[in-house]
This record gives structure tokens, C-alpha cells and sequence, in this order.
């Protein structure tokens, strides 16, 4: 399975090009809007969301509700695309109108300058249009792709946000449908009800500051057979694919598995997952301190997978910059943003790996019909569980 995409946050439309799907699978298009609303919610959002209420076509590779196993085109339109045929016209324009709404001052923390620099755009719109989260709108629909075919095969997803400005969550142990529950009930996205307020009251007192918020996001996928991805060779590596996968999501900085980054505060005895096995089940482990992965491989076990999102780099309150021009001293440009989108990340994040996951399955196993793949994939847990 690989995929593209193409669009500009304020151009006509957004549209990718999936291969590798089998032949066979239903499709649901309500299922693929219902995660584009997702991504739109959230406690903290711009007014972007107000203007767009994402909706996604299918214009090839499905037919009457069932994958063709040939390349499926998705488009996302934009709504806002109205206001902006002019500055974003792909044929040629007057200089004036050539000049319309041209960034000159680059957004510290942004891709605006350095993308400049490397393609020689005198014009930064040409960087922050397409370097825009705007894009991650086509990664949730396929991501939304993903998750029906990992439902075919009996494979549950879900995500929630674990920390936001600072402030953290204690939930207890949940299955992935009450984590799905809770989250998607919250405003902020989280499953600890105890801090969802101190979390709101933060996000305004943010806002009122011109500044933004970053946080930490959780991905739990169950259902997942031991031996996905590969020891044999460094790309081959299922986690460092995920790893791959999320820290190409707009403004994620770090990622960990399981217990991650607090492993080094622990001896070996403590983080590592010790192995049962019983007739009915096969090899286990008792715990997920790993987050499902040893040796570049699912374990059998939940994967647990966290990002780190880092605040929003676009402030009301601008940073200093410098004008590619004058080389004037100015502050940075402000384009129309969120205080927050932690909560709107988690559901890109979720998406991203399940995108991840169908991928490495569709490599595995014999995939050209939904049929074939159900069975080698059925097979495969089997002998697992004889091993």
C-alpha cells in the first residue's frame, strides 16, 4: 500500500492516489467524513474550522460500495478557496494580483524560511501553502481507509490525548472502546474527566495571551499478531515506520513506545515484559511495558504509541523575524490559526498509524482480494498459536 498527495491549504481542493488496497473491501464514505469531522473538533480551534466542514469524494477504485483493488482517488474541496482564486490561481496573474496577500516575513518555527531558501521563493506563500496541517485533512480520510480494512480483519484502533499545556492525565486501565467512548466525548479528547476543565481554562487563558499550546497524544491498536515488521533489516523495523509516521505529522517532535523515554529511569528488570503461555491463547507477555514491539516487531501485545506535538508555531503575538527583503527586523507574519490542535492531532495520529499497520499487513500477506488476505491472515494467528 502507498499513497500521495497533493493540495494547498487555500487551493481549490486536496486529493491523494491509494494503491494497494484489496479488491472486495466495503467501503462506507460516511465512515471517511465521520474521522474528517473528528480531526475538525477540539477545544481550541481557529476559525479555519468554522469556514470548512470537510467532506470526501471517492473518484476512483471503488464501485458500488466495494474496492476494485485498483488506485482510489480521494478529494477533499476547500471551501475558503472561494476568497482566495486570485492569490492561489494556477495560471498567470497580473503583478498586482501576483503580489496579493506575498509573505515577505517567515514564522520562526515554521518551514516558511528554509523552505524559501531551498526552492528560491521570493514569495513565502508558496512554502506555507502547501507545508500547511491543511494537508493532514487527506491522511485522516485515508487513515479512515485504513481502518476498514483493519476492521475486516478484526484490528480496533484508538487514540486520546495524554497531556495538553502541561497538564496530564492518570487514567485508569481502559479497553480501546472505552478509550474511543470517553475521547470522543471530551472536548479536549481525553478519558480523564478530572482534568478536562483545567485544560479548557488553560486553553483560554492561552488564547487571551496570543500564544499556543503543544501536548502529547496516545495511539493504542489491539488485535495485532506477533511478527509484523522485521528484525533482518533497519527499514524493514515496524516500530521505526510508526516512528517515521508520526514525526511526519505537522509539528510533532518526539515519539515513544510503551513505557518510552521513562525506560531510562529504570533498570532492565523493570521494563522489560516477561513471557506466559497458556493452551488457549499461545505466548503472551505479562505486561506492555514495550508498547508491543521487541526487536522491530509486534509482540502480540497493544500497540502503544505516543507523540509529542510541540505548541503551535503561528502567535497572535508574534516572534521576531527578519523580511527576506529589507533584511528589516519585523515581526513574524500571522496567518489565521488554532491555540491548540493536541485534540485534533490525536485523531491524525490515530489515522496515521492505522495507515502503518494495514500497510505492513497488505505486505505480509497475499492481499489482491479481501478474501484471500482474511484467510492467510487467519491462518497465520493459528499457527502462532501452535508455535
Amino acid at each position: 500500500m502507498r499513497y500521495l498527495t497533493a493540495g494547498e491549504s487555500h487551493g481549490p481542493e486536496l486529493t491523494a492516489i491509494i494503491e494497494g488496497f484489496p479488491a472486495g473491501l466495503e467501503i462506507s464514505e460516511a465512515e471517511l467524513n465521520t474521522e474528517l469531522a473528528r480531526r475538525q473538533k477540539g477545544y481550541g480551534r481557529g476559525g479555519r474550522m468554522k469556514i470548512e466542514q470537510d467532506t470526501v469524494k471517492i473518484t476512483a477504485g471503488v464501485r458500488h460500495g466495494k474496492t476494485l483493488g485498483s488506485p482510489i482517488t480521494l478529494s477533499i474541496s476547500n471551501r475558503d478557496w472561494k476568497n482566495w482564486q486570485t492569490v492561489m490561481a494556477p495560471q498567470p496573474v497580473e503583478k498586482k494580483a501576483e503580489d496579493l496577500r506575498r509573505v515577505v516575513r517567515p514564522r520562526p518555527g515554521h518551514a516558511d524560511l528554509v523552505g524559501g531558501m531551498k526552492y528560491r521563493h521570493r514569495d513565502l506563500r508558496n512554502v506555507l501553502e502547501r507545508s500547511s496541517a491543511r494537508e493532514t485533512a487527506l491522511r485522516v480520510a485515508i487513515g479512515g481507509l485504513a481502518k476498514q480494512l483493519l476492521t475486516a480483519l478484526d484490528i480496533e484502533v484508538a487514540s486520546h490525548v495524554v497531556e495538553l499545556g502541561g497538564i496530564t492525565t492518570t487514567p485508569a486501565e481502559l479497553t480501546l472502546k472505552e478509550i474511543q467512548q470517553r475521547s470522543e466525548a471530551s472536548a479536549v479528547r481525553v478519558v480523564d474527566p478530572t482534568v478536562e476543565a483545567a485544560m479548557i481554562e488553560k486553553i483560554d487563558a492561552t488564547k487571551k495571551n496570543g500564544d499556543t499550546l503543544g501536548g502529547v497524544v496516545e495511539v493504542r491498536v489491539a488485535n495485532v499478531p506477533a511478527g509484523l515488521g522485521s528484525y533482518v533489516q533497519w527499514d524493514r523495523k515496524l516500530d521505526g515506520k510508526l516512528a517515521q509516521a508520526i514525526l511526519s505529522i505537522n509539528a510533532f517532535k518526539g515519539v515513544e513506545f510503551g513505557v518510552g523515554f521513562t525506560a531510562a529511569k529504570h533498570p532492565g528488570s523493570e521494563v522489560m515484559d516477561e513471557i506466559t503461555w497458556d493452551e488457549t491463547t499461545g505466548f503472551k507477555r505479562a505486561t506492555d511495558y514495550l508498547g508491543g514491539f521487541e526487536g522491530g516487531m509486534t509482540n502480540g501485545e497493544q500497540i502503544i504509541v505516543r507523540g509529542v506535538m510541540k505548541p503551535i508555531p503561528t502567535l497572535y503575538r508574534p516572534l521576531n523575524s527578519v523580511d527576506i527583503e529589507t533584511k528589516a527586523v519585523y515581526k513574524a507574519s500571522v496567518e489565521r490559526s488554532d491555540t491548540t490542535a493536541v485534540p485534533a492531532a490525536a485523531v491524525v495520529a490515530e489515522n496515521v498509524v492505522a495507515t502503518i499497520i494495514a500497510n505492513e499487513i497488505t505486505e505480509t500477506f497475499h492481499s489482491d482480494s479481501l478474501t484471500e488476505l482474511q484467510h492467510e491472515f487467519q491462518t497465520y494467528k493459528e499457527r502462532l498459536k501452535n508455535f
